[in-house]
């Protein structure tokens, strides 16, 4: 009979580590289906209204997209180094590169949160303010930068929730190592996910003119 408690067996068995790995697959999933529903509305749409959303992306700051999506890549490199160093059992290393992906994570809500200001002060958001657009068809332009602004708030709570995941695991200190490690993994994945949402999103919002 093994010496190993039945507890401990359990935290740090591979079928831990594999349910841990599946759970997170199948929660990603569910995750990839509504943003890809979404992400198809907003497409059928766009056909529809091609120079009302032509117009619309116009408008939008391509220096502040560019610069969101060049630190969302740039996390997802600290966030695969957060991955290996955990592998590696180099927790140190692997703390400090988790708190750089939630440190990039906060820029990227920074610099979003800047773009909605200023979205505001231009009269572009017809949720939040009254419209001002003189480009063409303000009708269905609006529609776009209704679109536009539940496309990225709704991508903003879940970079919040993966911000969340992470100073959750960069903190904990009571999980075996290799459990943790393999928590990290899995949140590493989350992040790497919505990272690739907004892949998706900037060329769509900010880019198809």
């Amino acid at each position: 009979m093994s010496d190993i408690p039945a507890s401990k067996a359990f935290v740090e068995g591979p079928e831990e580590r594999r349910a841990d790995s599946l759970g997170m697959w199948v929660f990603l999933g569910t995750e990839a289906m509504l943003f890809g529903a979404i992400l198809v509305g907003y497409l059928i749409i766009r056909l529809k209204y091609p120079a009302a959303f032509a117009g619309g992306s116009h408008e939008l700051s391509l220096v502040i997209g560019t610069l969101n999506t060049a630190i969302l890549l740039t996390s997802s490199f600290a966030m695969a180094a957060a991955v290996a160093m955990a592998k590696a059992g180099v927790w140190r290393n692997a703390r400090i590169a988790l708190l750089v992906t939630v440190i990039l994570g906060f820029a990227f809500l920074g610099a979003k949160a800047y773009e909605y200001w200023d979205d505001v002060q231009e009269g572009l958001l017809p949720i939040l303010a009254p419209f001002h657009y003189q480009g063409p068809d303000p009708l269905h332009a609006a529609l776009f930068f209704n679109l536009y602004l539940l496309m990225t708030s709704v991508h903003g709570v879940h970079l919040i929730i993966g911000i969340a995941m992470l100073a959750y695991v960069g903190l904990t200190r009571r999980l075996p190592p290799q459990r943790h490690a393999q928590w990290i993994e899995s949140v590493g994945l989350y992040w790497h996910f919505v990272d690739i949402v907004w892949i998706f999103l900037f060329p769509l919002l900010y880019l198809v003119r």
